[in-house]
């Protein structure tokens, strides 16, 4: 392909500014290059909390964000992950230490599914109990945060540390913590796609019932 066919092509394309959700105040976060507006919806852009943020105690974090409309030369985004990056969860890491992590699964009040992943680092060695009751603490009050909020409040607890100072302060009785993060938080499924899946579930169960004649 000659250097002119390539130009004519970029040229035909054009820059789109990427918003994110008024949560995160509508900051630019990226630009992303199409030819056609719908080939912008559905893609994803990662920052970090420091570069959204202008705060370099922030660069740990990864934000993803996937484009769910366009107007114009605008694309705006939804909040879609929150990710410790690997380095910061390494550093956390100390030899003698545990380090007790959890997977939780919860729906909002606005019915989001969301995932949750978080991570509790101890002084010394715990034993198995000790983790165990460490762990139940970090399900606890995961639960307890998703049975009362809505997505975007638990998204903001978990990005303001909210979250992790909640499951400090009650594992900490437990067993003497240095750390408590939460090193994931994935947005699953929305509600429209909640209620589809509920609604198919009950449609197969109400297919396996069988009426004696």
């Amino acid at each position: 392909m000659s250097e002119r066919s390539v130009s004519k092509q970029t040229q035909e394309k054009r820059w789109y500014s990427v918003l994110a959700p008024e949560q995160f105040d509508r900051d630019e976060i990226g630009e992303t290059l199409a030819e056609e507006p719908e080939q912008v919806v559905g893609r994803t852009i990662t920052t970090t909390l420091g570069d959204l943020n202008q705060d370099s105690s922030g660069n740990n974090t990864k934000l993803t964000f996937k484009i769910t409309d366009v107007g114009s030369d605008t694309a705006y985004s939804e909040f879609v992950k929150y990710e410790l990056t690997r380095d910061y969860l390494r550093s956390l890491v100390r030899r003698g230490s545990s380090k007790v992590e959890a997977s939780i699964t919860v729906l909002t009040t606005d019915d989001y599914r969301v995932r949750l992943q978080p991570v509790s680092l101890t002084t010394k060695k715990a034993d198995r109990s000790q983790e165990q009751a460490i762990r139940r603490v970090m399900i606890d009050q995961v639960h307890e945060a998703a049975a009362d909020r809505t997505f975007e409040e638990l998204v903001d607890s978990v990005v303001e540390g909210r979250l992790s100072s909640a499951i400090y302060g009650d594992a900490k009785t437990i067993y003497p913590l240095r750390r408590v993060e939460v090193q994931k938080l994935t947005l699953e499924a929305r509600p429209e796609e909640v209620a589809a899946e509920e609604e198919a579930s009950v449609d197969v169960d109400t297919e396996d019932v069988t009426v004696d004649e």
